[in-house]
């Protein structure tokens, strides 16, 4: 075969290194983009933060005048925008300052001048472990040395909650044969470790820890016959099978009321207080308020990183052209990071407000008005890719009078309803806790009945869909909301 050269004119599309850069900053969230912006912040000396002048923790304005991001610095930069043109409207101070994202108060911080003063938010108070609780009251009984090794040894046995799930005769193949240990020396000490506070640690089973929990009350008639219905007759009482109950039990109906009322009083967990989980704070990206009369989006100052190039090497750069190196490949990728953090705000900013048009009638009256909305009607608004949309609503929030939401909340699906339009089904789903809020807890609804108030509503919505949003709610079934 002979070799020919030839000319093919073909389309292709790439994805070049900023725009790869940019889809991957819009779906990350507040915290990751923080991470990710420090990673860069260590790696290029061409980028560094903005000094903070007290004012990044006022909402940005909505419009074109918002500037999360600058390649400039503001001093220098004629066309920046004047302080008090990023401050709140007059008509929104009182909200501004209930939505204080700084956790500074109303926003002001005053220090003194004296050295000692401290700012205790910056140190958190550590927490005791359940086993250091249960150690430090073993230190303090009357108990002998050897007692007490055996103590810690059950205690470091048990799990968070304070259950002992290991069977004594395993724990005791855990111990060496020279301390000469026998079965009933780790029951022994099994019954001292149950005797410590919280009540019901060292329990086996559910039914062991409310016990526990019961015989360290005062006696009385209830605790007795709570105490009888633990220990014999607890998943009938799971199952609120309140006739059979009191035909075994032989009592009344204000009797296994007051039993039934200091069961639920029990703590199932009682180890649980002491756990070292770390509860995690949502930063909102976007804040809502309304503004004479519409509901207008601005966003949170807080969530936004203010970054700019690095003066100093950039003027060096500029005077040894052709000299620079690698710092020249840097400083175009602090351009590209400060760009596209831009646009990352914009995106979230046009699809939240977007989101807060065609919801309006939620912040207006709830949950029940929720309208069915899907992430191609936002994309065809904004004339934007479906998938953008997603990630942009992905992991990213939105501060409202009515609480905290993930962007994702506003979207779902439809329900249809007799006059030919659609219900949302978070609307739906707010109708069936509100029905049974008001149902009578002697009677409560069925699933079946409450598709039937829905129906008269003119809302048609099977049986099954009626379970499947009552499960989403955490309600129990009718069987277990009933009460005596």
């Amino acid at each position: 075969m002979k070799p020919t050269l030839q000319l093919k004119l073909s389309q292709h599309l790439t994805l070049t290194p900023q725009l790869q850069q940019s889809i991957k900053l819009l779906q990350l969230s507040t915290l990751e983009l923080n991470q990710e912006i420090e990673r860069f912040l260590l790696e290029n000396p061409m980028l560094e933060r903005e000094d903070g002048d007290g004012s990044d923790f006022a909402p940005a304005k909505l419009g074109s005048d918002a500037q999360p991001v600058t390649d400039t610095p503001r001093e220098s930069s004629p066309d920046a925008t004047p302080e008090a043109d990023t401050r709140p409207d007059n008509e929104n101070a009182n909200f501004e300052e209930g939505m204080d994202w700084s956790g500074t108060g109303n926003g002001a911080s005053s220090k003194s001048d004296d050295d000692e003063d401290t700012d205790y938010q910056e140190f958190q108070a550590a927490g005791t472990s359940l086993r250091d609780h249960l150690d430090q009251q073993v230190a303090l009984s009357p108990l002998s040395d050897r007692d007490r090794l055996l103590v810690r040894f059950i205690i470091e046995a048990l799990d968070n909650d304070g259950y002992l799930h290991q069977e004594l005769e395993d724990l005791l193949e855990l111990l060496p044969p020279e301390l000469d240990v026998e079965l009933d020396d780790l029951a022994i000490a099994l019954c001292h470790v149950q005797q410590l506070e919280p009540a019901g640690i060292g329990a086996r089973t559910p039914q062991e820890c409310l016990g526990l929990q019961l015989r360290a009350m005062p006696a009385s008639t209830s605790r007795d016959l709570a105490l009888t219905i633990v220990e014999q007759h607890l998943e009938l009482l799971a199952e609120r099978n309140f006739a059979k109950l009191k035909r075994l039990t032989g009592c009344d109906d204000d009797a296994l009321r007051e039993a039934h009322a200091l069961v639920c009083r029990l703590d199932p967990h009682p180890g649980s207080q002491y756990s070292s989980e770390e509860t995690r704070y949502v930063l909102p990206d976007v804040v809502v308020r309304k503004l004479r009369g519409r509901w207008t989006v601005s966003l949170n100052a807080e969530a936004m990183p203010r970054l700019r190039i690095n003066q100093l090497y950039a003027s060096l750069l500029q005077q040894n052209r052709g000299q620079g190196g690698g710092l020249t490949g840097q400083l175009q990728e602090a351009r590209w990071l400060i760009k596209n953090v831009q646009q990352r705000f914009d995106t979230i900013l046009r699809v939240s407000q977007a989101i807060v048009d065609q919801q309006r009638q939620f912040f207006d009256h709830g949950e029940v008005a929720m309208r069915p909305l899907t992430l191609r009607e936002i994309a065809d608004q904004l004339e934007l890719h479906e998938s953008t949309v997603s990630r942009v609503t992905t992991q990213k929030y939105m501060a409202t009078p009515r609480g905290v939401f993930e962007l994702k909340y506003f979207f779902g699906s439809h329900v249809a309803t007799d006059t030919g339009g659609a219900a949302s089904s978070t609307a739906i789903r707010a109708l069936i806790r509100q029905l049974v809020e008001a149902e009578d807890r002697i009677k409560p609804l069925s699933d079946a009945k409450i598709a039937d108030l829905l129906g008269q509503q003119g809302i048609v919505v099977a049986r099954r869909t009626i379970a499947k949003y009552r499960e989403s709610l955490n309600i129990p079934p009718v069987s277990l909301r009933k009460t005596l």
